[in-house]
């Protein structure tokens, strides 16, 4: 039997555990064999970064049985799959989360939204491993959603040690081999290794757990174009008059310095109200009604996942009932008629607060609204292909009309 040298990492042991992980999560396989493990004596217990390194603590490998084992190398590879360091530092940006306690929230948050589905079925649960109902939280959610569902304080006190590193938060630690570093992963590799795993998954579901199923979907639907410009009419509609609905003292404004003595208040802007009216009559396909929710998903990231600000308005040649957004696979699309959508823009601008910006996911089967909207208004189209002038299911002659010009228009599919 080959032993270890004295004070070495049992690498033995590590990649016996690896397997034992590849075997009973054969869909991340290959994201499993594509880490490299780094020993680190600064390491707590094992850690990741974003350029796919394993940082491993020969303590921890030594008193951790193979099978906890297994169940690590999942969950840190977990981590770099769902690309949480990057999310950490989007939301990090956008809700000004910079301080340590914030890093270690995040971190916690990442660990939920992995957890909840992440034992059984051949894994066993590692010791201190935080799960939602450790907070008393609910399951399914994600890391963004977890970060505005508590606070750390004495439920959390326990989870202090917990240290993922960067690949879980985003936040460089010292024992980061840094992008120049050996056996780190190009973007290019990073990006391969998710495709080829959302592809097993996608193919071969199985038993895959919801949350990888949804992961996987969302991985082969790409960021689109249409994304960015969707961001941009947000930007513009916080940034457009009207959005200040009140002043705040915790931001003085520009003007105090003028008068010397005096803090004068800023303008605050509240966030902006997005209301998509997705297109669900008969011409529209289901697995374009799959990337319409997929398209409201990323519209919710690019709020920094303030569900509360969207509602989602199914609608054919009637504007059905508008649904504030949960989750995104909750919504029921209820359709199946002919199209009008100037019913869905009427219903949506009747809301109140009204919407800064309408986004129309359609088919363009569809007259438009004869006026322009008193908001932002962005065009999502489903591709058709078209074949002389058919495009009307009931009017082979027919020949939609192209979104108004002061709708912004893009192919989303």
């Amino acid at each position: 039997m080959i032993r270890k040298a004295p004070g070495a990492l049992d690498r033995d042991k590590l990649f016996a555990a690896r397997l034992q992980a590849a075997r009973a999560r054969p869909h991340l396989a290959t994201a499993l064999f594509a880490l490299h493990a780094v020993e680190s004596r600064l390491v707590p217990t094992m850690a990741v970064d974003r350029h796919w390194r394993c940082y491993v603590s020969l303590a921890f490998v030594d008193r951790t049985p193979v099978e906890e084992l297994a169940a690590v190398w999942v969950h840190e590879v977990s981590h770099l799959l769902r690309d949480h360091h990057a999310r950490s530092d989007r939301v990090a940006r956008e809700r000004g989360l910079t301080g340590p306690g914030d890093r270690l929230r995040m971190n916690i948050a990442a660990d939920l939204e992995i957890n909840d589905d992440a034992f059984g079925d051949g894994l066993v649960r590692p010791e201190g491993a935080v799960e939602p109902g450790t907070l008393g939280l609910p399951e399914g959610e994600l890391m963004e959603d977890y970060l505005r569902l508590f606070r750390l304080g004495p439920r959390t006190q326990s989870l202090a040690w917990l240290d993922c590193g960067s690949g879980a938060d985003g936040l460089e630690r010292d024992w980061d081999l840094g992008p120049d570093g050996a056996h780190g992963l190009s973007a290019q590799e990073r990006d391969a290794v998710r495709f080829r795993v959302a592809q097993g998954i996608t193919a071969r579901p199985g038993n895959t757990p919801k949350g990888w199923r949804r992961w996987a979907e969302e991985a082969f639907h790409p960021p689109q174009p249409w994304r960015e410009l969707l961001g941009a009419a947000v930007r513009s509609a916080t940034s457009g008059a009207g959005a200040g609905e009140d002043y705040t003292y915790g931001r003085p404004s520009r003007r105090s310095a003028g008068v010397p003595g005096v803090v004068l208040p800023s303008l605050r802007r509240r966030p902006p109200r997005v209301s998509v009216v997705i297109d669900t009559s008969g011409s529209v396909s289901d697995a374009e009604l799959g990337s319409a929710l997929l398209e409201v998903a990323a519209i919710s990231r690019a709020l920094g996942g303030r569900n509360d600000l969207i509602t989602v308005l199914p609608c054919d040649a009637a504007a059905r009932i508008a649904h504030p957004l949960c989750r995104a696979e909750g919504i029921p699309l209820v359709g199946g008629g002919g199209t009008d959508l100037r019913a869905g823009f009427t219903r949506a601008l009747r809301a109140r607060p009204r919407p800064d910006v309408i986004v129309a996911l359609t088919d363009g089967q569809t007259p438009w609204p004869g006026a322009r909207p008193p908001c932002r208004t962005v065009v999502g189209l489903f591709p058709r292909r078209r074949t002389g002038a058919s495009w009307d299911e009931d009017d082979p002659g027919h020949v939609p009309d192209s979104p108004p010009e002061w709708a912004r228009a893009v192919v989303i599919g």
